[in-house]
């Protein structure tokens, strides 16, 4: 004798508990739990390379050679007492940990000190050198970033030509030329005139005319002075950006989906816009990012040699005294740049690569 047949169980609906929707929850708690992580560990780091950099900046400029108080007050006639007096307006008469201690105490309160030769805060001299030194070095880091990335894609797309020799080639002569020295050169070349024997075409240093009025002849005449630092920086800088560029998509093209989409009859060009470059930018976003940082140091030799008023030439004339509030502001200032573009470049990266989520 049969039993009755037991029926087959019935399947978990997709909302209850044990379905597959509840059992795909806890992936995606996984991947939040992993994407917290990523971002906690990576602010835990900037925090910590911060505060590595205030204590560096303190000590590293107290071992410059140099007197402060005697540079100064060079080619004057001082006694003892009042050097003495300068030294104790400047808190340099404390022993070291006190100054270390008012020094941690101020940056807390976000207070970067006076400096010594202009007697005023270093915050607010480095609000007022921050436009010219962002004018300067955000546009020629733009113009490097657009030119490297242009000039490196062509040169990987036709690798191995007279193109891709050239270009590469030219880039990495420049890459490898001090700043100064291709400064000073284009500065005999398009400013000095060669002696006479070219006509003087840009300025030779500084950022704007004396007398010049009107908005239209003011921003004419700060685009002439730019020229030649603009230019410099470029040629430094662009380099970088071609080559990673070219390596990043010579790395793509051996990718099973552009073999693909050729076989679907997309034409070479449209294949290297819609998908060999999209996919070979990702590795230059940290490299963009970390110049973007970067812009706001400026380019300390370009800003000597022209006498750009920005953030590198008053870092130049602070480390000549040297003016310690003023550097320690500076390198602060400079590294903490850095570190939070380094810190969103980290956060922005899996949002545009699906695959570090993961």
């Amino acid at each position: 004798m049969t039993g009755t047949p037991t029926p087959p169980p019935a399947a978990a609906p997709e909302n209850t508990r044990g379905g597959p929707a509840a059992r795909s929850r806890p992936r995606t708690g996984f991947a939040s739990r992993a994407l917290l992580r990523h971002i906690g560990g990576r602010l835990l780091g900037s925090v910590v390379s911060l505060v590595a950099v205030m204590v560096t900046g303190f000590f590293l400029f107290r071992i410059l050679p140099g007197d402060p108080v005697r540079t100064m007050t060079q080619g004057r006639a001082v006694t003892v007492e009042q050097l003495a007096e300068l030294r104790r307006q400047f808190g340099l008469d404390k022993p070291l940990p006190q100054q270390f201690l008012d020094y941690c105490l101020g940056l807390l309160r976000f207070d970067l000190g006076t400096s010594f030769q202009y007697r005023a805060p270093v915050a607010e001299l480095i609000a007022e050198r921050l436009w010219p030194t962002v004018l300067l070095a955000g546009t020629g880091t733009v113009i490097a970033a657009i030119l490297g990335l242009w000039l490196g894609t062509r040169a990987a797309w036709r690798r191995g030509s007279v193109t891709d020799r050239v270009h590469t080639g030219v880039a990495l002569t420049l890459w490898s030329v001090p700043t100064f020295w291709l400064g000073l050169i284009l500065i005999v070349v398009f400013a000095g005139g060669l002696g006479g024997a070219l006509p003087h075409l840009f300025p030779t240093g500084g950022m704007a005319t004396p007398g010049v009025t009107g908005f239209v002849p003011q921003l004419l005449d700060v685009a002439h002075h730019m020229v030649l630092p603009v230019a410099t920086m470029v040629a430094v800088v662009y380099a970088q950006y071609l080559m990673i560029m070219r390596s990043s998509l010579l790395d793509e093209m051996g990718g099973d989906y552009l073999v693909t989409a050729r076989a679907k009859g997309l034409r070479d060009a449209l294949v290297l816009r819609r998908h060999a470059v999209p996919n070979a930018l990702l590795p230059t976003v940290t490299l963009i990012f970390l110049n973007l940082g970067g812009v706001v140091a400026g380019a300390i030799l370009v800003e000597a040699v022209f006498s750009w008023p920005g953030l590198g030439m008053l870092f130049y004339e602070a480390l000549r005294v040297p003016d310690l509030p003023l550097v320690q502001g500076l390198f602060i200032f400079f590294s903490a740049s850095v570190i939070f573009m380094n810190l969103l470049a980290d956060l922005v990266y899996p949002l545009l690569d699906p695959r570090v989520r993961t």
